[in-house]
């Protein structure tokens, strides 16, 4: 057993994701204590992979806190939401001021807030921190998203920037901003992960129906793209997926894979803080309605029975035009989706006054994290170029890339409308696209309309002020 005080961070709740980091500062170095409420987990870990570096295990909460040195420096790896609250209520007797708990599970950043300002009041830090790269990151190097105050990044900065993926010889972690800034980053990165697998989903689903191409000769395209612009973790692993066999039957994986995909709430809470901030994050919102509607079995069974599920005839009669169109539509919808992730980012840094530099979000998101992808550099070149730029749409390369891609981008939507296949993400990436760029768009009615039943008034294009018309008596119009 090793000395008492001498850890330098501690892991409480040690499941795979906090087992996985706690071997990963081992790794590096660090000295780390460790505890479990079931202690068999504890044990396990050291039985199993003490050898990997210094591990301090202690049975219980007061030991385990007691096995730290000072200032205390103690990771939170439980399930969000009342056992993370359960776990900070047990350790508050046992801490001291100036220790420092980092929740480093996928929390609501309103939640870390709250948490934050109440250990704040006691003398403690609280971090959020968020953490991506699933199991297989946690141990061999995630992006990591801490928030919290400056005071206590000075502690943990270097020993997270230790464990962190790197690309270019530089760590994928930085401090992100005050309070929830970690978690609110984290919420947004699992919000355009949430859109990149829906388009991904809905380019297959086009590729297989225009090409009748089985799952397999589908994977292959996919393998080509990650050659190129589009090369990313999530391409990557589609095109694994895609040829991948189901032993039992002999049947593509996908097919025998029940078709109602899940969600753990990330998703959810980006588009409820994008409605909250005024953010449209439509890309994002269609692909977590898109996993409702999967889910939705008894509706779907009803809607089929109804309506038939038929797909218009007829398969494309050019397929290496087709399938170039698709890549590329697929590539405009992912820069929207981004766009529109990193908007949001930017109206909750000011919301809360963050100041989060959107370049330095980019960058760390290119190793490590689920999203990371080759043009995460053009983002990050971008935003270093022009930290002010008003959406990431019109930095050159990306107005560019847009630009070449307009007209397959129809083409997609088009067919797709045309044989019937949902296309949420595309189309809506698209619309967001041309409404962006639209010199009026029919706002202009709806304002009509709000002032005609409600008095809710207008401005107008020639004068200053708000105006509101008697619709119901002489309708004169007069200043509001």
């Amino acid at each position: 057993m090793s000395e008492r005080g001498e850890a330098q961070i501690g892991v409480t709740g040690l499941a795979v994701m906090g087992r996985n980091l706690a071997r990963n500062l081992a790794r590096h170095g660090h000295v780390v204590a460790l505890h479990n409420r079931s202690p068999e987990r504890t044990h396990s870990l050291v039985d199993q992979h003490g050898d990997e570096g210094k591990f301090v295990p202690s049975d219980g909460m007061a030991d385990f806190v007691a096995s730290l040195a000072r200032p205390r420096s103690i990771i939170i790896m439980v399930k969000a939401g009342q056992p993370t609250d359960a776990v900070i209520g047990e350790l508050l007797p046992l801490l001291d001021q100036g220790d420092i708990v980092i929740d480093c599970g996928n929390a609501h950043y309103l939640d870390t807030r709250r948490r934050e300002a109440a250990l704040a009041e006691r003398g403690l830090h609280f971090v959020g921190c968020g953490v991506s790269g699933g199991e297989e990151g946690a141990l061999l190097g995630p992006s990591i998203m801490p928030g919290g105050s400056a005071e206590s990044y000075a502690t943990l900065g270097p020993m997270l920037e230790s464990i962190a993926a790197t690309v270019d010889g530089v760590p994928c972690c930085v401090h992100v901003g005050p309070d929830g800034a970690g978690h609110f980053v984290k919420m947004v990165h699992n919000g355009i992960e949430y859109a990149d697998m829906q388009l991904i989903a809905e380019a297959y689903d086009l590729l297989r129906h225009g090409l009748g191409a089985e799952p397999a000769e589908i994977g292959e395209i996919f393998a080509k793209w990650n050659e190129g612009d589009l090369e990313s973790f999530l391409i990557e692993i589609t095109a694994d997926v895609l040829q991948h066999v189901d032993a039992a039957t002999g049947k593509p994986f996908v097919d025998i894979v029940l078709d109602q995909a899940e969600q753990k709430g990330t998703g959810r809470w980006t588009v409820q803080s994008a409605l909250d901030l005024g953010i449209p994050i439509t890309g994002i919102a269609e692909a977590t309605f898109a996993r409702s509607l999967s889910g939705a079995a008894d509706q779907r069974a009803a809607a089929r029975a109804t309506f038939g599920s038929e797909l218009a005839a007829g398969q494309v009669t050019d397929r290496d035009a087709f399938t170039e169109d698709v890549r590329r539509a697929l590539y405009a919808s992912k820069v929207v989706a981004y766009a529109q992730g990193f908007d949001q980012i930017s109206a909750g840094s000011q919301e809360y006054g963050w100041h989060i530099d959107r370049g330095a979000m980019a960058m760390i998101w290119r190793g490590g994290c689920i999203i990371r992808a080759r043009f995460l550099n053009r983002i990050m070149e971008a935003y270093d170029g022009t930290a002010d730029l008003p959406s990431l749409l019109v930095a050159p390369y990306f107005a560019e890339a847009v630009k070449t891609g307009t007209a397959s981008w129809r083409r997609v939507v088009g067919h797709a409308a045309a044989a019937g296949l949902p296309a949420p993400a595309f189309s809506s990436s698209l619309a967001y696209y041309d409404g962006l760029r639209r010199d009026r768009l029919p706002a202009a009615l709806i304002q009509g309309l709000r002032d005609n039943f409600g008095a809710h008034t207008y401005h107008r294009v020639d004068a200053e002020g708000s105006f509101h018309t008697a619709w119901a008596g002489d309708q004169r119009e007069q200043p509001a």
